[in-house]
């Protein structure tokens, strides 16, 4: 136990003696002093009264910021970055598995984490420690594993079926609804945008006319199963849909808005925002270079931006 000594709280207040009233001088006598006289009067004369006071007891007692209270850029985890400014996007099966939390090879930079329950994609990156590389979950990151949280399998052959979750038996389908809850409300993981099966997607040989083309530029309806409206753009002979992670550049209101609804080849090819160049699909008086710039945009869609080809221009 701990030994308390030297101190006898009884000789310490015995010892402590008040002041001898005796000896103050009469109030009489601090009158005839003239310190009342010092003293303010009225109502301004409490308010100076007190202002003083206040401003004694904040020198005396300085005001202590707790900094942990104060929020700091530096600390905000990478995986939030810029969290609200992305709008919602159409994935295809190939895109989402990109988001697997691994290194990326070639910016050496950790991409998110997502994953699809029943085609919506969340962002699961705050919870990289369960489904991020070496994870208890990591099986799911980067794609539809709606029957198998259902099922509570860890079994391949339940990943990437949303088809299945049609057959899951009342049980399933109630524990899948459980999954959804808690991304959405108790972990609040956010929500990406849609995952769209590959066999919802048109058609890639399908052929398209330039009113086709025109009427699929990201303002009509919202498709079943979609997050966003598709954003068709021609290039040359293909077609792309750019909601699948192009809304931010293709969509109303942005930088390269001007080619929605457009074969934009010659746009393109001469790295032009004219609405005028937009409009002209005619590339024959283009030089080589300017058609390697066009390739170089194609190749671009297919292989780096994964953008599905939706048709052909007849």
């Amino acid at each position: 136990s701990i030994q308390y000594q030297n101190i006898n709280p009884i000789h310490r207040a015995s010892s402590f003696r008040f002041p001898d009233t005796r000896t103050l001088p009469p109030y009489s006598n601090i009158r005839d002093m003239g310190i009342l006289d010092l003293l303010p009067s009225g109502i301004f004369g409490y308010i100076s009264i007190f202002f003083c006071v206040y401003v004694g007891y904040t020198i005396l007692n300085p005001t202590k910021v707790d900094t942990a209270e104060i929020p700091n850029n530096n600390d905000h985890d990478d995986d939030d970055d810029d969290e609200d400014d992305e709008p919602p996007r159409n994935f295809t099966a190939k895109q989402l598995l990109h988001f697997d939390g691994k290194e990326e090879p070639k910016t050496e930079e950790i991409k998110p984490v997502y994953l699809s329950l029943n085609g919506t994609v969340f962002d699961v990156s705050k919870g990289r420690d369960f489904y991020g590389p070496g994870g208890p979950y990591e099986l799911f990151a980067g794609r539809e594993c709606g029957v198998a949280l259902a099922k509570m399998s860890f079994d391949a052959e339940f990943l990437d079926d949303m088809d299945a979750i049609d057959d899951l038996n009342y049980g399933e389908k109630d524990e899948l609804d459980n999954w959804m809850h808690k991304f959405e409300h108790y972990r609040c993981y956010p929500i990406k945008g849609r995952l769209v099966p590959e066999k919802r997607l048109p058609d890639p040989d399908r052929v398209l006319t330039l009113e086709e083309l025109w009427e699929n530029r990201g303002c009509q309806a919202v498709p079943e199963g979609y997050a966003v409206s598709p954003i068709y753009i021609g290039a040359q002979d293909k077609v792309y849909d750019m909601s699948f992670g192009g809304v931010s550049f293709y969509g109303e209101g942005c930088s390269y808005n001007v080619f929605a609804g457009r074969n934009a080849a010659r746009s393109l090819a001469t790295m032009s925002l004219d609405p005028d160049d937009a409009k002209n699909p005619d590339i024959s008086d283009l030089r080589e270079k300017q058609i390697k710039t066009l390739n170089d945009w194609k190749k671009t869609f297919e292989q780096r931006k994964l953008y599905p080809i939706v048709g052909r221009l007849g």
